[in-house]
């Protein structure tokens, strides 16, 4: 879809802040050609093309740009590497994208504390890499890893396949600078193991850019396990290995890692990555164990017997590292692998308690049906996390419509059941008019009074998370938008 032309009087405005923007920096992009690369995130059904994209260098550069924003009234979006899944650095037409790409250095490693300092623009990935001759990783590892940003992290309090036993962002994550949208500047948290004070670390985590820009981060570095080894289990029917989880950790076993994947993500999986999988099963677990050795033996037996007893037809245990990884592979790239058997699809993320899984998978083929369409399941299943990827063709009129209506209705089931409406990868757009689903009126209330004791102005990031955030005086208002679409502003390709 064109992005709607601005009149006169917006190219004027839109010249002037131009001009104001390279007075307090050397990188401002306002080239619509160029700026059409930060017009869209992950969730790339909507694209919108800000005012025009900034890219400071260091955290002065940072306060200097938020400052003038902040007196001339223009709101900012902050932006990692755009990986986002729910629509949390998608532009706004009348704001600018504040990209932290440069900010790709990481500043310390600190062993003797288990710590590293680093930049928010370096990605997950990078920060095991620069460890991994000392003998230790950070422990959260998003399926995007390789791409996503720690900064997103922070922003999303993302999680990962291992956060089952080690922890979302939140758990690793010692402490921040942070740029207020006044342009000052403050440091939550640090090395230290506890500080004085209210924990505004905890706020800080997950509050998806609306609260201030990270500028640097401080996360904890764990010592690699001397033993890691995984199990792949397959299963008749997706109930009888949701019960296998819960036998496993009933039993006192909490692994490193335990996902699951159903038929059609099977096999679109071992097709893009001829990981080994069986293709006769309806849902295939993968159970990672670490510790000692002859405490991996002695669990891979435990979970071995319990698998059996769940009605498992396939049981296989790593016996190198090389195989392990190449387990672990098919599941990493379960995502673009489903987007070779469907010209779309649109993921949705949301957290159950682990003794409803059989009962919500049923209900989520269910509610895709209903609608005319099918759905590849991945999750982490040890944690309750759901990435339902309903499938559908764009082209189509209707589909991304039908879509969406299948993503809401299974996010409210998750609700129903006891669970919430985001498990890593928040609310941003997509899940913002589905708030008062899981909070009252009053909840919501005080959540936006922080977002109006850190930013005033609601210039930081706003129209993400609250279905309407009103001005500080008027806190007990909350409405909720009712649309053709969940966020019927934003225009779409």
């Amino acid at each position: 879809m064109k992005m709607p032309c601005p009149d006169d009087a917006v190219i004027a405005d839109r010249v002037a802040l131009v001009r104001g923007l390279r007075k307090v920096s050397d990188g401002v992009i306002d080239d619509p050609a160029e700026l059409a690369a930060y017009a869209s995130d992950g969730l790339t059904a909507y694209s919108q093309l800000p005012l025009a994209v900034v890219l400071p260098r260091t955290t002065a550069d940072v306060a200097a740009i938020l400052s003038y924003c902040h007196a001339v009234g223009i709101k900012v979006v902050p932006r990692g590497s755009g990986t986002s899944l729910s629509g949390g650095a998608l532009p706004l037409a009348d704001g600018i994208v504040l990209g932290l790409g440069r900010f790709n250095r990481i500043l310390d490693i600190d062993l003797a504390n288990r710590c590293a300092v680093v930049q928010p623009g370096v990605t997950n990935l990078a920060i095991s890499h620069a460890v991994a001759g000392d003998g230790f990783y950070y422990a959260p590892d998003p399926s995007s890893q390789i791409a996503c940003s720690i900064g997103g992290n922070v922003a999303e309090n993302a999680g990962g396949v291992h956060c089952l036993k080690y922890g979302m962002t939140s758990n690793n994550l010692l402490g921040v600078e942070l740029v207020l949208m006044t342009g000052e500047i403050v440091r939550l948290g640090g090395k230290a193991l506890d500080g004085a004070g209210y924990d505004l670390l905890g706020i800080v985590c997950g509050s998806e850019g609306l609260l201030g820009v990270v500028t640097e981060v401080t996360v904890r570095i764990l010592p690699k396990p001397e033993c890691q080894r995984a199990l792949l289990l397959g299963f008749p029917t997706m109930v009888a290995a949701a019960e296998c989880v819960a036998a496993i950790i009933g039993d006192g076993i909490i692994p490193a890692a335990i996902e699951i994947m159903d038929r059609p993500a099977i096999h679109a999986a071992e097709a893009f990555v001829h990981a080994g999988y069986p293709l006769d099963v309806e849902a295939l677990m993968i159970v990672e164990v670490d510790g000692t050795p002859a405490e991996v033996d002695h669990l891979i037996a435990t979970i071995d017997t319990l698998a059996l007893v769940g009605g498992a037809t396939t049981i296989q245990a790593s016996t190198s590292d090389i195989e392990r990884t190449l387990f672990w592979a098919g599941r990493k790239a379960a995502f673009p692998a489903v987007g070779r058997i469907a010209s779309d699809y649109y993921c949705v993320d949301g957290t159950i308690p682990r003794r409803t899984l059989p009962a919500v998978l049923t209900a989520i083929t269910r509610i895709a049906a209903a609608r005319g369409l099918s759905v590849a399941n991945v999750f982490h299943a040890g944690d309750g996390n759901l990435h339902p990827l309903i499938l559908y063709d764009g082209d189509v009129p209707g589909q991304l419509e039908a879509a969406e209506a299948v993503g809401a209705a299974i996010l409210e089931e998750c609700v129903r059941v006891g669970g919430v409406l985001t498990g890593e990868h928040g609310v941003g757009v997509e899940k913002r008019d589905l708030m008062l689903r899981q909070f009252t009126a009053v909840d919501l209330a005080q959540q936006t009074a922080i977002k109006c004791a850190f930013d005033d102005s609601n210039l930081l990031n706003p129209g993400k998370v609250f279905p309407e955030l009103c001005r500080c005086a008027e806190m007990g208002r909350v409405h909720v938008h009712r649309g053709a679409t969940r966020f019927p502003e934003l225009p779409r390709f």
